[in-house]
């Protein structure tokens, strides 16, 4: 797919901001109003979180149908690892989540900014279902998340976290934070490294129009943390960022 073909034009035709304004908006806020009351009532009897994570997949595939975006994956055969894993992927758009949510095919806890939690339904969803808040401008409290995300990876729970912190504001990937370089490490698991392109070009920061288009998630080899110690992390983190870049110019 080359990405060049369906870049985001400066305005948006006037036909596909109201598209956004009166169908993907109002169908964006029915589903997540449904399925996260639908998540919170199974969370009063489903402590593994299980049904709730499926709910949150269907979700997740039907935010990504009303976008009008038309998902492709790649590496497919990577996500079916013996053993968990710490996933990570460069972040780029508001959609990046329901992209992960929607594609892979297992139960994973996710790392995310504590902001989120403060949303209607999303942030009650994140906080039922056990997904770990994380202060990026507090280190202590990003410790204590770590140490949530570690226990949750030695009881064979898969965790995804965004290594950036945050979502672009060009385009250009930023730098990476330390911390799934250090769950892995920490949870000796390897660490399985997701690029996703177009992702910016249908919804970038600071708007909330859709521009539909194709985009695609690929899913690069497993990397093994055998070998490496907590000296290494920043070593580790600077493997991984190089990696997602390459597969990104692929």
């Amino acid at each position: 797919m080359s990405s060049n073909n369906f870049k985001r034009p400066n305005p948006l035709p006037l036909l596909t901001c109201w598209r956004t304004n009166l169908y993907t908006i109002p169908l964006f806020i029915l589903a997540t109003g449904f399925f996260g009351s639908c998540a919170l009532f199974v969370s009063l009897f489903e402590k593994s979180g299980r049904i709730q994570h499926r709910i949150a997949q269907f979700w997740a595939w039907w935010l990504v149908r009303f976008s009008g975006a038309k998902l492709t994956i790649e590496g497919t055969e990577n996500l079916k690892l013996p053993t968990n894993a710490v996933y990570i992927s460069n972040h780029t758009s508001f959609m990046d989540t329901p992209v992960i949510f929607s594609a892979l095919p297992f139960q994973f806890r996710i790392l995310a900014r504590k902001q989120l939690w403060r949303i209607p339904f999303i942030g009650w969803y994140l906080g039922r279902s056990g997904q770990i808040p994380i202060d990026t401008g507090n280190p202590q409290a990003s410790l204590s998340s770590l140490g949530i995300g570690l226990k949750a990876l030695r009881n064979g729970m898969n965790i995804f976290v965004f290594p950036e912190g945050g979502r672009t504001s060009n385009g250009v990937m930023r730098p990476f934070l330390a911390g799934a370089a250090y769950l892995a490490i920490r949870g000796k698991v390897p660490i399985v490294p997701i690029a996703l392109e177009g992702v910016y070009d249908l919804l970038p920061i600071h708007t909330r129009h859709m521009f539909p288009r194709p985009i695609l998630m690929r899913v690069g080899k497993p990397i093994s943390t055998e070998g490496y110690t907590l000296r290494q992390v920043d070593e580790l983190n600077e493997k991984l960022r190089e990696t997602i870049q390459q597969m990104l110019s692929n």
